[in-house]
């Protein structure tokens, strides 16, 4: 097990992503400031929040995005 941040994306409707992982809470960080802007310009009533959240993953098991 090791340590990683799960970027968890709220959003209005049906829609829900699949979760990514991160080993850097920056790199999470800098995906959940961008997310809701990206989706927004695709959705419009859509409305979005991101953040990221520590989590204990099996990197045998589970994707780990390491930048």
């Amino acid at each position: 097990m090791i340590h990683a941040f799960i970027l968890i994306i709220l959003m209005s409707g049906d829609k829900e992503p699949s979760p990514m992982y991160f080993r850097s809470i920056d790199t999470c960080q800098y995906y959940a400031k961008r997310i809701p802007k990206i989706y927004g310009y695709v959705g419009g009533d859509i409305k979005i929040t991101a953040y990221c959240k520590p989590i204990k993953v099996n990197p045998k098991t589970t994707l780990v995005y390491d930048h």
